[in-house]
């Protein structure tokens, strides 16, 4: 098969042949349809962002495909199935604490690092082998326009910390790095799940007017000013009432101050849910006040991706309208154009840009 593989950190990626992966038990192989081209994809295959992928490596976080082959243990899919192909792959020998790798992405300690060596390559290429359990139905309509649906590798993330912060209808959140790639996804996941209203809090004007004009009333923009105490005083204003909950999704470039000064606008008994990078390449720590979370009785937490059962969440809240994809602004490149598509994901990384990576039909 044809895959685009990262020789070593700092080169253009290579498209060429590599044996076809065999899927065991356990396992299903996938003709990947497209694949999600993230904004930050530079950044890793640059080793910037210094994440223990082992070249070489076939990278990619997860995809839409068809169903190949599935193994003798799979009582539901069967060949041909329209699939979404999650890359959060979880060791099955521990089920209170088990061991977590992004296919083809990222992993978290040396358990992780196991689990990537054997599951090692992601969708950047015509097939992929991935465990039953990561693969997920997809509704017909997905089939139209798999680059479009690809974008459930962006969607599922916030969702999944969303879930984790218990968002209930009617609540009102406020998304710490709105105007950004993830931070906006959070912000239209939210209002799909019944919030009452989101506060947006962001530096790009336009961006903000960008949100504001596509989610109406229940969207409230706050302009930042780098103003600890009068950002805060602006958030809490913006929001007319208490802020039930705070999610972080700020990139490793922003400062720590810009997640205090967000999450210290919740409200006592409220939840703050840390899923950005603030700290991952140097910096001050996240430095909350012991005496404010104690006596507020705020709930503070941290959340790597999401559990399996938000993918099935994410495709309903999509299957139904309910969360429109139709309004993203959607690229796709073929695998030979690959580095294209990484430059160009990094250069279109605002709200609803899109980049789609679509192998070639098999």
């Amino acid at each position: 098969m044809r895959a685009a593989v990262l020789t070593q950190f700092g080169a253009p990626l290579t498209v060429r042949e590599v044996p076809d992966p065999e899927a065991g038990g356990g396992e299903v192989l996938i003709q990947v349809l497209a694949a999600c081209v993230a904004p930050y994809a530079a950044e890793v295959f640059s080793g910037e962002r210094n994440y223990p992928l082992v070249p070489p490596v076939v990278p990619g976080i997860g995809g839409v495909g068809r169903v190949v082959h599935v193994g003798s243990d799979a009582t539901r899919l069967r060949r041909g199935d329209l699939v979404w192909c999650d890359a959060t792959v979880r060791s099955r020998d521990d089920a209170l604490t088990p061991d977590i790798t992004l296919q083809g992405w990222s992993s978290r300690g040396e358990g992780g690092a196991r689990l990537a060596r054997y599951l090692h390559d992601g969708s950047f290429a015509e097939l992929m082998r991935v465990p039953t359990e990561n693969v997920f139905p997809l509704p017909a309509a997905a089939g139209d326009d798999p680059a479009r649906w690809a974008a459930l590798a962006v969607h599922v993330i916030p969702y999944g910390g969303l879930l984790a912060g218990g968002l209930a209808a009617g609540e009102t959140l406020l998304v710490s790095g709105a105007t950004g790639n993830l931070g906006s996804s959070a912000v239209a996941v939210a209002l799909a799940m019944g919030a009452g209203r989101v506060v947006a809090p962001g530096r790009n004007r336009a961006t903000l007017d960008l949100l504001a004009d596509r989610f109406g009333p229940r969207l409230r923009p706050v302009q930042l000013t780098g103003d600890e105490a009068g950002d805060r005083t602006a958030m809490s204003t913006a929001a007319d009432g208490p802020i039930d909950m705070v999610i972080d999704l700020l990139p490793p470039s922003a400062p720590s101050s810009v997640t205090r000064t967000a999450a210290m606008t919740v409200r006592e008994y409220g939840r703050v849910v840390l899923m950005g990078g603030i700290g991952m390449l140097g910096g001050d720590d996240l430095a909350l006040p012991y005496p404010w979370i104690m006596r507020n009785s705020i709930t503070v937490r941290g959340q790597w991706m999401y559990p399996r059962t938000a993918n099935v969440g994410i495709i309903r809240l999509l299957a139904s309208g309910t969360l429109d994809l139709a309004g993203e602004r959607v690229r796709s490149f073929g695998l030979h154009a690959v580095n294209d598509a990484v430059a160009y994901a990094a250069s279109h990384s605002g709200p609803f840009d899109r980049t789609a990576l679509i192998p070639p039909a098999r």
